[in-house]
């Protein structure tokens, strides 16, 4: 649980959450350049040695005009293609300090750095499919090693966008079929996956059980079962 948010001192202290992030910049145009012409963040507003950009969130970045960056700032920018960012980044005159790889928050992510010497890190999240292991299945009830590792590979057929959903439910109802004196086995996990798809759609499971080597006739009952 989440710890509980301190209460204010004073009920004239009426904190709305933050709105800029300052980001101190030697030449104000080739930053521009940078998070604008290739970020696509938006200008929203400017002055004298300043200027606002739509940051694509709640917070505004304020590129500030100094005549030399005491503090350097580490920026984060979650973006749809990371080798691509790199490659335009690098193009542009950053310097790349980390190639993309596998984070242990299951993200891919590279950081560069700019002519301020500022970092920026490039992000975006994994799919199942580019994870280093498969995540572990919500157990309850105690499994052998070889059904956890059946159901790992048979959910391996199920697209990434919707196989947590699966893992969820194969899970349960694999749990529900097993013995409660016994340990979930491998029959178990067959019988689950078959059940847990509903009848109309439940032929689609067939493929991945004979990729695992199952005799699929052996379990007409649960293909039959309403």
């Amino acid at each position: 649980m989440p710890p509980s948010r301190p209460a204010m001192t004073s009920p004239a202290l009426a904190v709305f959450g933050i709105t800029h992030a300052d980001l101190p910049t030697t030449d104000l145009a080739r930053a521009l350049r940078i998070h604008e012409g290739l970020l696509g963040f938006c200008e929203t507003a400017r002055g004298d040695g300043w200027i606002d950009l739509d940051a694509g969130g709640t917070i505004t970045l304020r590129l500030v005009q100094v005549a030399r960056v005491d503090h350097r700032c580490l920026l984060r920018v979650r973006v749809g293609d990371v080798q691509a960012c790199v490659d335009a980044l690098v193009a542009s005159g950053l310097s790349l300090t980390r190639a993309a790889q596998h984070t242990a928050e299951s993200t891919l992510a590279a950081t560069l750095r700019d002519e301020d010497g500022h970092a920026i890190c490039v992000w975006r999240h994994l799919s199942e499919d580019e994870y280093d292991t498969a995540p572990e299945l919500p157990k309850v009830k105690t499994w052998t090693p070889e059904a956890d590792a059946l159901l790992k590979q048979l959910l391996k057929a199920v697209p990434a966008l919707f196989r947590a959903l699966a893992r969820r439910k194969v899970t349960r109802v694999t749990e529900s079929l097993a013995d409660p004196r016994q340990s979930v086995g491998t029959e178990d996990v067959i019988r689950g996956f078959i059940l847990s798809s509903p009848r109309i759609t439940r032929e689609r499971n067939r493929k991945p059980l004979l990729e695992a080597g199952i005799d699929v006739a052996r379990y007409q009952a649960e293909w039959d079962a309403p």
